[in-house]
């Protein structure tokens, strides 16, 4: 009895020898990378110039339609094409349509091939679109114009999930939400970059056709850029260093289960997992409800502030600007408090995405309901609401934004893709909800029930995600592979003969 509790202690002390050596490692890696900058860092930097060049691209046209419509007042030197509002408004929401129909398939195309490939393949396309759009637009005029901006919106339907997919291999849990937020930020740096340079391109000797080229040129070079340096996953990358990879995978291998080590391929899709899952079900709650606040505030504050308060900012590139220059810079301090909180082992994961989901959302509505008594003496401090209103939304970046991967890694991009094109719908609702309840544009009452109808999507919204969402990987992440069944009686009877020797 002696000999086997002295042998019984000698294995608790080689585990505990054993334990203390993989957190000495880990340790090492850890600290070995944090102090610098590595390849994973490289590759968020990668995805927000994509993103910066991606939405220049999706927003070049709504820039570029008063110049190309009114010619002679911004540029005389080049084509005009005259077009009605109704005609202008099925050019603009064509790429829409495209941009929900790949959503979903873009999530498993992503993992079947990689991110990458599904990323460059977008990207390239789409800015190919762009180059010819000057071209098209003079031999086929808006109806070929509404095709190529419906190939534009198939290509960018791949974005996030895509971006998803490589972030979930690349990013610590502790990481996500910070360095995820900083490459979503591209998004919001391409809309203003296009906002502010639109009109200097129109009046430049290229006229409007160089808005055009500009951000398609922008967008083939980023493609050589990322072909060379970009990589789906670490074991990809052929520049990155054997600490990082230790210390990516170390971190990762606590969200893995029985079948990580399977192709994720391999694995069957639980789509019926997926839809009745509570925390996915509340983050795509949340996800649908601040698509429609944003873009209720993006697509019709404009004509609010126009037609109620008397001011119009969109003759204003600055003003035009300004919410998005407010969702891109307050992201900073966001990420810091994130930084924080993340050193305090007292705060879960989950209760920092909840925390900064309902700074995103619950401030926002109430600056909406704020900005629905604003008078027209008042239009300074409407501009301001609008401001911070859509500025402050960027925390949710830090919310349900980055949600999809704690609750999955290897399907991250599809969840992106179901909850993405529920909200594109949601998008594409608002503003014809807005056309229903606003049947005098001036009537400021009107208006307020916008406001109202927002502000109650986001109360429900971020309730349903503070009640039901998580944080922590869910069992349906390693749904089993499919298997060959001819093998199994062979490996039950090798166990059988293990057992018998």
């Amino acid at each position: 009895m002696k000999f086997i509790c002295c042998g019984s202690k000698g294995a608790m002390s080689v585990n505990e020898n054993a334990a203390n050596i993989e957190n000495k490692k880990e340790a090492e890696a850890e600290g070995s990378t944090n102090s610098g900058f590595g390849m994973r860092h490289l590759q968020m930097l990668l995805i927000f110039c994509g993103l910066t060049v991606g939405f220049a691209m999706r927003v070049n046209l709504s820039v570029a339609v008063v110049a190309m419509t009114n010619a002679t007042t911004v540029n005389p030197d080049f084509p005009e094409y005259p077009l009605s509002e109704k005609t202008k408004s099925w050019v603009l929401s064509s790429f829409f349509w495209g941009y929900v129909m790949t959503q979903v398939p873009a999530g498993a195309l992503a993992r079947r091939f990689g991110g990458k490939v599904t990323l460059l393949t977008g990207v390239s396309i789409c800015s190919l679109m762009n180059l010819l759009t000057p071209l098209c637009a003079r031999l086929g005029g808006w109806s070929l114009l509404c095709g190529l901006r419906f190939i534009e919106g198939l290509c960018q339907g791949v974005f996030f999930p895509s971006c998803h997919t490589i972030i979930a291999h690349w990013l610590p849990p502790r990481e996500r939400g910070s360095m995820t937020t900083y490459a979503y930020t591209g998004s919001q740096f391409g809309t203003i970059l296009m906002l502010v340079t639109s009109g200097l391109l129109a009046s430049s000797a290229g006229g409007w056709p160089s808005i055009f080229y500009a951000s398609g040129g922008c967008g083939i070079v980023w493609v050589f850029v990322y072909y060379i340096w970009g990589a789906s996953t670490p074991k990809d990358s052929k520049n990155i260093t054997a600490e990082e990879v230790q210390l990516i995978e170390m971190q990762l291998a606590k969200e893995r289960t029985v079948n990580a080590e399977l192709p994720s391929y391999r694995q069957a899709t639980p789509w019926l997992s997926f839809l009745t899952s509570g925390p996915f079900l509340a983050l795509t709650a949340a996800h649908c409800v601040s698509a429609w606040g944003y873009w209720t505030l993006l697509t019709q504050i404009p004509s609010y502030i126009n037609n109620v308060l008397g001011k119009d900012i969109k003759s204003n590139a600055l003003l035009s600007a300004l919410p998005y220059v407010a969702n891109f810079l307050l992201s900073f301090p966001f990420v810091w408090l994130a930084k924080c909180m993340e050193k305090r082992e007292s705060i879960s994961l989950a209760f920092s995405r909840k925390f900064f989901n309902t700074i995103g959302q619950y401030i926002p509505m109430c600056l909406l309901v704020a900005l629905g008594y604003v008078t027209k003496e008042q239009d300074t401090l409407a501009v301001i609401l609008l401001t911070f209103t859509v500025g402050i939304n960027t925390a949710c970046h830090l919310g349900f934004q980055v949600n999809h991967i704690d609750l999955s890694p290897n399907f991250a991009g599809t969840l992106m893709g179901i909850s993405n094109a529920l909200a594109s719908i949601m998008s594409l609702s608002a503003p014809l909800l807005v056309g229903v309840i606003v049947t005098d544009k001036h009537d400021a009452e009107q208006w307020r029930i916008v406001f109202f109808v927002a502000a109650g999507f986001y109360l429900v919204g971020d309730g349903l995600f503070v009640l039901f969402g998580r944080a922590d990987v869910q069992p349906w992440n390693d749904p089993p592979a499919k298997r060959d069944h001819k093998s199994i009686p062979q490996m039950e009877s090798q166990k059988s003969d293990h057992c018998d020797k």
